[in-house]
């Protein structure tokens, strides 16, 4: 497979893999591949096909969404004779993935922006960050429209507790699911282990102090896999304390 190019923030914020679980997921997606790829920093939606990052270059031609990203690169995979990440998986634990991935990217995410955005503490953390890749006069800009954006969706009319425990919820069924296996499901690594990963990351790595951190520190075999995760796939990053 051709050199994938990889359109993201630049920084790698709190000894994480970066800010957006999004670009988290892909970038761990191509390391368990191995399939090649350059990142090119990228602070802005601007060249970005559908407006958000991550976005890449497959070919030459842009294509956005990380998970429509990801089962491109599975077919090309499978094509090329190359193991893909779910190559093999049974029908029901395809669904069980599914369902886990979707809980995290639907659900879960929406309580993470709560935590970074709504919330003063939170955002006085990602305040900081935003100003290494924006402008420092974007960052109340980009805090109103994600606010904005939590309203429409819904998370952002519940009260902070509220908006904990629904987040400690899909913890403790991810958790449930994980069980006492190295995977989601089972012994090799799938494309959903790419997204718990990353959203695990967003949620250990930023150093704010909330319900739903210490929700997911209760969960030892969460804790484990990141640490499992993180060690094998993202060396580069500093060794867990």
């Amino acid at each position: 497979m051709n050199e994938l190019v990889l359109f993201q923030p630049p920084t790698r914020p709190w000894g994480t893999p970066n800010m957006s679980p999004f670009c988290a997921k892909l970038e761990t997606y191509l390391r368990m591949t191995e399939i090649p790829y350059r990142t090119v920093s990228s602070g802005t939606m601007r060249g970005a096909p559908k407006g958000k990052i991550p976005w890449v270059e497959l070919d030459g031609k842009p294509m956005g969404d990380s998970q429509l990203v990801i089962e491109e690169l599975e077919r090309r995979l499978a094509a090329e004779g190359k193991r893909a990440l779910d190559a093999g998986l049974s029908a029901r634990d395809a669904a069980i993935a599914r369902l886990a991935r979707r809980t995290l990217e639907e659900g879960f995410y929406f309580a993470g922006l709560y935590a970074r955005w709504q919330l003063d503490d939170g955002y006085a953390v990602v305040r900081d960050e935003f100003k290494k890749i924006v402008p420092a006069l974007v960052v109340p800009i980009v805090r109103r429209a994600m606010t904005k954006k939590l309203r429409a969706q819904g998370t952002g009319r519940h009260a902070p507790d509220e908006a904990h425990a629904m987040a400690a919820a899909d913890l403790g069924a991810v958790a449930e699911l994980l069980g006492d296996r190295p995977f989601v499901t089972g012994d090799a690594p799938r494309v959903v282990d790419c997204t718990l990963y990353a959203f695990l990351e967003g949620v250990l790595g930023p150093p704010i102090d909330s319900p739903t951190r210490r929700a997911a520190q209760a969960h030892a075999n969460l804790v484990a896999f990141r640490a499992r995760v993180r060690s094998r796939w993202w060396k580069d990053l500093p060794a867990l304390t």
